[in-house]
């Protein structure tokens, strides 16, 4: 096979594309390689604060206004989001399993939970 190829005078690329590149022959010394990643202090440094209005939100000015959505209720045992509440503890819970576990619990336990929460409430 080498001989038919000497023969005919086909020249192979120095570089096959179905080869991998070398990273040394990809990025040649002194360029960077991948990603620019900036830092906090760069991007406000190149943020144009006074085109923006003083309500909009940026970088600097972290304090936004409420969310128009209602805020969401984790599960009190497994933090999971919780779809419902025991009627009779009061804690959230996201499945069946958790629920057996909730009527289980001892009551000191149950109002550990709730307090965790700042929703403390004397159970009877």
């Amino acid at each position: 096979m080498e001989a038919e190829v000497i023969e005919s005078n086909i020249l192979l690329p120095q570089h096959l594309n179905f080869k991998r590149v070398q990273v040394s022959e990809k990025y040649p010394k002194g360029q960077a390689r991948g990603r620019h990643w900036k830092h906090l202090k760069q991007i406000l440094q190149a943020e144009n604060y006074q085109a923006c209005f003083p309500d909009e939100p940026t970088y600097v000015n972290i304090e936004t206004p409420p969310s128009k959505y209602p805020s969401k209720k984790f599960c009190d045992i497994t933090g999971c989001e919780a779809r419902y509440i025991d009627p009779r503890t009061n804690l959230r819970y996201a499945n069946t399993d958790v629920f057996k576990r909730i009527r289980i619990l001892p009551n000191e336990y149950v109002q550990r939970y709730l307090t965790l929460r700042n929703a403390a409430v004397v159970l009877k």
